[in-house]
């Protein structure tokens, strides 16, 4: 058992380092011509509706955030869900969690690219949506 949770979590380190690589690149080609962004609502609304238009062909549905470095997005049709089965029980949600891990990658990797250090964490509870949290890290001065 503990051996399957190690690979899983080789696996989970993997897809996201890749997504990070992925992120970093499309934010250093796609926001090239644009206005530095300073604020960090201001790269958040860069993820929501240019990046995510660039990744999954539309913008995030809701956006929430406490003012305090925690974001939440929400995306109620989240294109990789799209197609996958939604039988009854949490085994669905379950098997689509691993296709969360790379997507966080590619948050986490723009987000780094536009001065933003940040926790990234996906979950679903029901598919096809899928909640991003992003908490940014102060930085020290």
């Amino acid at each position: 058992m503990l051996d399957e949770e190690e690979e899983r979590e080789a696996m989970f380190y993997k897809l996201e380092t890749l997504g990070f690589k992925v992120g970093q690149g499309l934010v250093e080609r796609f926001s090239r011509d644009r206005a530095r962004m300073v604020e960090t609502l201001d790269v958040i609304k860069f993820i929501c509706k240019d990046l995510w238009m660039i990744v999954f062909r539309k913008q995030i549905d809701n956006l929430k955030t406490n003012h305090r470095g925690v974001y939440v997005l929400t995306d109620n049709s989240f294109r990789p869900f799209s197609r996958m089965s939604t039988e009854t029980g949490g085994a669905a949600v379950m098997r689509a969690q691993p296709f969360l891990w790379f997507p966080c990658g590619i948050v986490r990797g723009a987000l780094a690219n536009l001065g933003v250090d940040a926790n990234v964490q996906a979950e679903t509870a029901e598919l096809p949506s899928a909640i991003f949290k992003i908490e940014t890290i102060p930085r020290s001065t």
